[in-house]
């Protein structure tokens, strides 16, 4: 029967999971120091999936005495370029996958680096934070998932990120749909925020999430020799569907932009249309102030002020200048 899992977190060094996958029996957890034994004997066919936990201060420590990786993996954790790639070094795969924190909300700080290290009998993968595409690898593993090379669970890992993006663009679409059905609504400052926000992010996601072409043209022009065939096609095939992934992640922030625009064009509408009411407002108390004002002086000779119809007069005069300043700003308008 296959051993429980240790509790999460409990290794010192910072193991999450260890698998021991084999061709001729099914695949078990694995410790630490069964995986150093295994590794050091010449067994039978078989690989090891051992993913750690960065977060844990002796973790790349304990990788660089006891794993045989290549140096490039630890130079990639210490490397501040965050693209994704996969890179081959000295017949090694040394990956660098972004993904979304498990619990992920649209907010740019939940992005974060994934870093692989594959060769013919081991695949090592490190994280920070827990990371989604990671966490259903390994419950597909533990659910019965096998793997026949190590490539071949870099292919799945790929395509569990692209299943990730694919909810995440699909979710973002629907915050566009309700943001375009709010538009008539006349309260565009609220979306303007929210859609400025969801572009950040869809942004930082396509510009971290893109593989870089040079390093996989490369790789797949002139791959490692222990590669399969079919491990290389599964491989090209995953870039391909993630490259359609991140076409779609394109055209949905240029659906963004151009909401931005409409909603900046209304807000620019909204504002006029309040500059105008102040203008209008502003000439219609004009004449009456002045007049107003030239009356309230304690000057003598003011007219009519022995005339008992001198307010009558007076309130005619300021109504008569008060529509001629509507009449003349109504007309400009139109």
């Amino acid at each position: 029967m296959t051993p429980h899992p240790p509790p999460y977190g409990a290794d010192p060094h910072g193991l999450v999971c260890g698998f021991l996958f084999t061709r001729d029996a099914p695949t078990r957890t694995i410790t630490l120091a069964e995986a150093v034994d295994w590794l050091g004997t010449a067994g039978p066919g078989g690989f090891l999936w051992l993913h750690f936990n960065l977060a844990v201060a002796s973790a790349e420590g304990w990788m660089r005495e006891r794993l045989p990786l290549a140096p490039e993996f630890f130079g990639a954790l210490r490397d501040g370029s965050r693209s994704t790639r996969i890179e081959d070094a000295a017949d090694q795969l040394v990956a660098v996958v972004n993904d979304v924190a498990y619990e992920f909300s649209f907010d740019p700080s939940e992005i974060a680096s994934l870093w692989l290290a594959v060769n013919p009998r081991l695949a090592v993968s490190a994280r920070t934070h827990p990371l989604r595409s990671i966490d259903r690898l390994r419950q597909a593993v533990r659910d019965g998932t096998r793997f026949d090379s190590p490539v071949a669970l870099l292919n799945h890992l790929l395509r569990d990120q692209g299943d990730v993006l694919v909810r995440i663009v699909r979710d973002a679409t629907l915050q566009v749909d309700a943001v375009e059905d709010k538009l008539t609504t006349g309260q565009p400052q609220p979306m303007r925020v929210a859609l400025g926000r969801l572009r950040r992010v869809l942004v930082r996601l396509q510009r971290l999430l893109a593989p870089e072409p040079g390093a996989l043209f490369r790789l797949l022009r002139q791959p490692p020799p222990w590669i399969a065939a079919h491990d290389l096609d599964e491989l090209r095939q995953s870039t391909e569907e993630f490259s359609l992934v991140l076409r779609d992640l394109a055209a949905l922030q240029e659906r963004i932009k151009l909401l931005q625009e409409e909603i900046t064009a209304l807000v620019g509408e909204q504002t006029n249309r309040s500059v105008f009411t102040l203008t209008v407002v502003t000439v219609l108390a004009l004449p009456i102030n002045i007049i107003a004002g030239l009356l309230g002086m304690n000057v003598g000779g003011i007219p009519l002020a022995d005339n008992p119809h001198g307010f009558g007069l007076i309130a005619l005069i300021v109504l008569s200048f008060t529509v001629v300043a509507g009449w003349l700003a109504f007309r400009r308008r139109e």
